[in-house]
């Protein structure tokens, strides 16, 4: 068996003392595309985040925190899998919803797609909701899927998911006024993940002037179903719960109600969009407005997720952790230069370099995680599986939930259950790894060495002294270039998917 099965599930006993002890709920709040720079605990000076920031003030914030991916399903994918990039079956934002398979007049006036969604999770390799359901833990989803299409083998309902609601397909995600959304209820006795159709919404078009006559915004309604999930749970019954919210991510539009008109007119500088229809971006003058108080509005939907685990008595016993599943995006109107001027990290969405995979994390878990603690430990998504698994007192998951009819099935994360409660040792990661086939881009980071390489060409930076990877030292130290290098060509497995050139 590979060492690092026998070293990525730490401590787990560390996590329950004692055999009558509850087991610690999990409610990992994941955004879409909020930057590193979009908070104001991160230093953000425009955008006001006050429950955000106070999540900080009372549990820990990560500096060194790193998504899966620089794009939305594969960062999803090494969350879900506890595999980096070159391991995972999801590497890119493989799409469904693209194959011919418009029909006209579905809803209303408005064609959409029959089938959508995107690449499967590989089915013989165990999930993190899995792992739980077969735990004990109830298990709730609302927001983006993106881990396979409507009528494929993984979908919510056949991943251990118990209730789920939001956007299979994160392209339909693009819109906020959406025709539908979709839903699963193993209580209700659904017998598999269905659609919703939004009346109110697919009597006006998907784009154009009247499209802001539609009512029913998704992340208002993925929201109510997130806190109605939250309502039924009881202490004494385990809960993981995973809340892939879609804001900020464009399109740049929300409810012109007081969180908006609050930015609205206030930027001196403002920035107009003419909208993308095929991209399903309607067009705004508002930008940065939008954009604005879209991570506000999200904001405060993060202090009524917080409101009600202290309502129902759970917030103790709670673990919170808040983050992105990528860097900033430039879609639909998107200005990060704007909100981001110091420039700290190079790069957004769809690179490899820090910008593209460097995002806020946060964790609170009264009791356990210090109060007002800042963290520079190195971790990745695809850590969230053996970390949870140490919460929940989950032992061996590797050697449990390990395949033997895969000739490889790997788990790549490392616990950082000691870094969050200071019992045991912290394993540190020999290097963290990520590949991305549409910019045809891979990144290594070990110890404060980073490796970019593009096309097959390599960039080595010392992150300790250049953070924003500007001066490339490849050529001073051709013996790290070349260690790194080699952990790419070890690393990377072949995808007939998700193809990238290795390093010359």
């Amino acid at each position: 068996m590979d060492n690092r099965k026998i070293l990525c599930g730490f401590g787990a006993m560390a996590a329950i003392a004692a055999c009558g002890q509850q087991k610690p709920n999990i409610l990992y709040i994941m955004c879409d595309d909020m930057g590193y720079g979009d908070l104001a605990c991160y230093g953000q000076q425009y955008i006001s985040t006050p429950r955000i920031d106070s999540l900080a003030a009372e549990g820990m914030r990560f500096t060194q925190a790193y998504a899966g991916s620089p794009v939305s399903a594969p960062s999803r994918a090494t969350f879900m899998t506890g595999q980096h990039t070159g391991h995972t079956h999801v590497r890119g934002n493989k799409e469904y919803w693209n194959n011919g398979n418009l029909q006209q007049n579905l809803y209303g006036t408005n064609a959409d797609y029959t089938v959508v969604g995107q690449e499967p999770y590989d089915v013989n390799h165990k999930i993190i909701p899995e792992i739980f359901k077969d735990n004990g833990y109830t298990t709730g989803m609302f927001g983006k899927w993106a881990g396979g299409y409507e009528g494929s083998v993984s979908t919510p309902d056949k991943r251990g998911i118990d209730e789920y609601y939001g956007y299979i397909c994160q392209f339909q995600a693009h819109l906020y006024y959406p025709n539908f959304l979709n839903e699963y209820s193993r209580s209700r006795g659904d017998e598999g993940v269905k659609r919703v159709v939004l009346e109110d919404n697919i009597q006006y078009p998907m784009y154009g002037g009247d499209y802001r006559k539609r009512s029913q915004y998704s992340s208002d309604l993925i929201h109510e179903k997130a806190l109605e999930w939250l309502d039924k749970q009881e202490a004494g019954k385990p809960f993981l719960g995973i809340f892939t919210y879609t804001l900020p991510h464009a399109e740049l539009v929300q409810p012109e109600d007081s969180i908006f008109l609050a930015y609205k007119g206030h930027f001196c500088q403002e920035k107009t969009f003419g909208g993308d229809n095929g991209s399903r971006y309607n067009p705004t003058n508002f930008a940065h407005a939008e954009f604005a108080a879209m991570i506000t509005r999200l904001d405060a939907q993060v202090g009524q997720i917080l409101d009600k685990l202290k309502e129902k008595g759970l917030d103790e016993n709670t673990v919170v952790i808040f983050t992105s599943d990528n860097g900033p995006h430039e879609e639909g109107g998107a200005d990060p230069d704007f909100f981001n001027r110091d420039g700290l990290l190079q790069g957004k969405k769809r690179s490899t370099y820090e910008g593209g995979i460097r995002i806020p994390f946060i964790v609170r878990w009264p009791g356990k995680v210090e109060a007002g603690t800042v963290n520079d430990h190195q971790l990745a998504f695809y850590d969230l599986m053996p970390t949870f698994c140490d919460i929940a007192g989950i032992e061996n998951y590797v050697e449990r939930y390990t395949n033997p009819a895969l000739e490889n099935d790997w788990f790549d994360g490392i616990s950082f259950y000691p870094t969050l409660t200071g019992e045991g040792e912290q394993q540190q990661h020999d290097f963290l790894y990520w590949e991305f086939h549409e910019t045809n881009m891979l990144g290594v980071r070990m110890g404060n060495w980073k490796l970019v390489v593009k096309a097959g060409a390599c960039k080595l930076y010392d992150l300790a002294t250049d953070i924003h990877e500007d001066k490339d030292v490849a050529a001073q130290y051709p013996d790290i270039v070349k260690q790194m290098t080699d952990i790419i060509r070890r690393e990377h497995t072949n995808s007939s998917l998700f193809g990238v050139t290795l390093p010359q």
